[in-house]
Formats: C-alpha cells, structure tokens, sequence
C-alpha cells in the first residue's frame, strides 16, 4: 500500500480504519461531526482538492433559497443575519470553518475508484492507494455526474451544449438569444439572470408551481418545518404526499420576468437537430446556445459488492442503512424526508445512522 496524500495525521493507510466516510460534502462532514462527538476514529476521504470546492464551482450569482439558520450543520451556525440568505462563496466557506473547527478527519486529492468487501473488511482502491475500514459510509450523494438527455443529433453542430453545472454568468454566454432546458430551482435562477441582457427561452416538461421565499416576514422552511412536512418521513402520509409533488421554485422573480414577456416559456424539449430545436407542441425555434439545467445522475458503480445496489444502479437501503452489513448512505434526496439532501436535515440523518454504525 502506498502512503496517503493527506492533510492530517489520521490518513494512515497501513492500519483497519474503523470507519471510512466516502465525501466530505455536507453529508460526510456532518457525519464526521456526529461520530468524532462520539470518539468513534474515522476518517474522510474526497477527490476534491479543498472542502468546499463543489460549492465554488457552481455559478457565480448562485443564492441558497434556504436561510442561514436552515443552511447551518449542527453544532455551528452560519455567520451573517440568520435570516439572509447565503451566497455560494459562504457556503463554501463555514464548511472550511466547520471542518476546522471541529478538527474532522480528512484527506483529499482520495478519488475511490472501487469499493469491495472481503469477508469483513471493506477495501477501497484509491487513486492514492488502498484503504481498508470495518464500516463505510457513502456520502458522495446523488448530484455526481452532470445529465443531459439523449435527445442531441450527431448532426447538431454549430450549437453550443452547456450543463448548468459549468455555467458561471451572461459575461461568458456569447449569444443572444439562450434556451434554458429544466424546470427547476437553478435553471429558474439562470434564467432570470440571463433576462436582463438575453433573449431567453425556457423549456420545462412539467407545470411550474412558485412559492414565495417568505410568509408574514418568516422563511418558507421556517413554516414547512412548523407544518411538520420539512423532516416529514417517507413512512408518514405527510411525506409520502410531499415527494409526489414536483419541487417548487422558492421566490416569484422568474414569474415575474414571465409575466413582463422578458422569459418565452416552452414545453418539453423532443430533439435537437443542427441548431433548431423542437418541442412537444410541435413549435420549434433556431438557437446558438442551450444551457441544460437537467440535473445530475447518481453513478455507483465503483461500488462492487453484490446486493449493495438496484438493477439499476440506486443504493439499496432503509433510511441510508444498507442490507450488506456495516455499510451505510448519507445524503440522498429523499433518504427519509425532504431534508435529507440539504444542508439542514443531514445532520438528522447523521444522527440516525450514527445509532446504528455504533450498535
């Protein structure tokens, strides 16, 4: 085994670690926090090269929708009004500080690229290296490799193809005219910034429902967790009806700009040819540039040990708990309720996992 790139001392590979934690996002550092509380020695890995990095890479006019005190992990809060929202930058940044401060175990440059299991030890084959733990915990989430659908002719060149992912301001879309292909929260934010300066379109293959970022001067997650639907699991009747409706866009901006003609809305996206696109109504327009906020796609499979995913390719789990023993999932979109991908409701999920990871 070779000697860890690490930036501390809990990173040697020559020992059975006792847990592992796979990502050092928000899931993976709040379950650092919940089991260093706990003297449980772990240590996590990343292929990032800092914490916080996938935070900086996103846009660069990127604002949370969730408030300071519901963007804070446990045992810390978020600097600033409690009641502002943060940019990415501060994301990024208190999720340096919490590492920091808590002194979390963690070692970077650590891209896992198989995941097996040998009678009761766990082996990772790094890009640093081997490593070997007795429990691991997964928490690379579901947001890992950038999705556009295969709708794009071989044919259709001429037209530039951007995943919202690598977006980063109007200065470096070249165009004037843009669609925007993705109903949701970032492709929402997108184009209302591209609005002011573009001719912008934008497709979505489902009704758009908008809800306002406050009600009587409180945040909308301050009432969806009053109302019990925020944390509400899938086990409960509240959170089975709250996953079945599609995601809202938190604030009215873009029904705005839609209102004064500044956004041309669009049905779903059929196919791209050359650099006309066609639509489900039958309409089509000609365009330069799409900017494709379709999500991203969950990619397991380094993860090489029977049963531990589906047929097609999802972690099997209970609330993160996997049926191949001491293997265990953080911070997956709806892992047990609304929360369980945002910043305010891992540590809840830490939590839970952590009664089992120290049964």
């Amino acid at each position: 085994m070779k000697n860890l790139n690490k930036n501390r001392g809990d990173g040697d590979i020559n020992v059975i670690h006792e847990v592992i934690i796979i990502g050092a996002g928000q899931a993976g550092i709040a379950m650092s926090q919940k089991l260093k509380k706990q003297g449980i020695s772990h240590l996590m890995i990343d292929s990032h090269s800092y914490i916080g990095e996938q935070w900086d890479s996103r846009y660069d006019s990127l604002i949370l929708f969730t408030p300071r005190n519901y963007s804070s992990l446990p045992g810390l809060l978020m600097e600033g009004d409690p009641n502002g929202y943060p940019t990415k930058g501060e994301m990024a940044s208190y999720l340096k500080k919490y590492v920091q401060y808590f002194d979390l175990p963690v070692a970077l440059n650590v891209k896992v690229e198989k995941l097996k299991k040998e009678e009761n030890i766990f082996i990772m084959q790094t890009s640093k290296g081997e490593l070997a733990a007795k429990k691991v915990v997964v928490a690379t989430g579901a947001f890992q490799s950038a999705f556009i659908p295969p709708i794009i002719h071989k044919d259709s060149e001429g037209i530039e193809h951007i995943h919202s992912s690598k977006y980063t301001n109007p200065k470096a879309i070249s165009s004037d005219s843009v669609l925007i292909v993705g109903g949701g929260n970032s492709g929402a934010q997108i184009a209302v910034e591209l609005a002011n300066s573009k001719n912008v379109y934008l497709a979505t293959s489902h009704k758009m429902n908008f809800l306002p970022l406050r009600v009587l001067g409180e945040s909308i997650f301050k009432w969806l967790d009053k109302c019990n639907l925020l944390y509400a699991g899938l086990d409960t009747k509240r959170g089975e009806l709250f996953k079945k409706r599609n995601d809202p866009i938190f604030g009215y901006e873009l029904k705005r700009m839609i209102r004064k003609n500044k956004i041309t809305i669009k049905p779903r996206v059929e196919k791209v040819i050359g650099k006309q696109v066609f639509f489900a109504d039958g309409s089509k327009i000609d365009t330069q540039i799409i900017i494709w906020s379709t999500g991203f796609k969950a990619s397991y499979k380094w993860i090489n040990i029977e049963g531990a995913l589906s047929e097609v390719g999802k972690p099997n789990h209970n609330r993160g708990i996997s049926p191949i023993e001491n293997l265990y999932f953080i911070g997956l979109p709806w892992q047990y309720h609304r929360g369980s991908a945002l910043v305010c409701g891992v540590g809840r999920d830490a939590e839970y996992l952590l009664n089992s990871i120290i049964s």
